[in-house]
């Protein structure tokens, strides 16, 4: 059986992006798909390669039973097009660096935005929540929670 590929990507990849990464894991592991997909995040801009996710992203997480564990890694356009079926960008800015890097139509036709998948929120991006407060850590695992149950069901099918 082939796996679902699927990469998360947001500005640095120490919020956003590995916080989805996270929750769709707990969710996929929760209904025992592991063996079905490949599970991985990256950010636009190299800022925090090598760096774990923000303190306060973690923080955030634990309480809802989520760990983050992903090290920061910036986009590589030759390897993650090729290796990934879902690149999925955390906003817009995000969204639209990916389609520049897009190498040919159909990388652009892998490239969505996390809140394509939303169910329950109608936010049109996820926020980044780290030049905020306490709260924009909350509404991002809020949206992810509801995102990531929407990819998770587009994807079993």
């Amino acid at each position: 059986m082939n796996k679902k590929r699927i990469l998360f990507v947001c500005l640095g990849n120490i919020c956003r992006s590995p916080s989805a990464e996270a929750v769709f894991t707990g969710m996929v592991n929760k209904e025992g798909l592991s063996d079905q997909y490949e599970i991985d995040s990256a950010g636009t801009g190299g800022w925090h390669v090598g760096e774990p996710a923000d303190r306060r992203m973690q923080k955030h997480a634990v309480k809802r039973g989520y760990d983050l564990t992903s090290i920061s890694r910036k986009f590589n356009p030759e390897m993650d097009f090729d290796r990934f079926d879902l690149i999925i960008g955390m906003d817009d800015e995000n969204a639209l660096s990916l389609k520049n890097m897009a190498r040919s139509e159909d990388d652009l036709k892998k490239i969505k935005k996390m809140t394509d998948f939303s169910k329950e929120w109608s936010y049109t991006e996820v926020p980044d929540p780290y030049y905020g407060g306490e709260d924009g850590f909350e509404l991002v695992l809020d949206l992810l929670e509801d995102a990531c149950k929407g990819l998770l069901e587009k994807t079993k099918k």
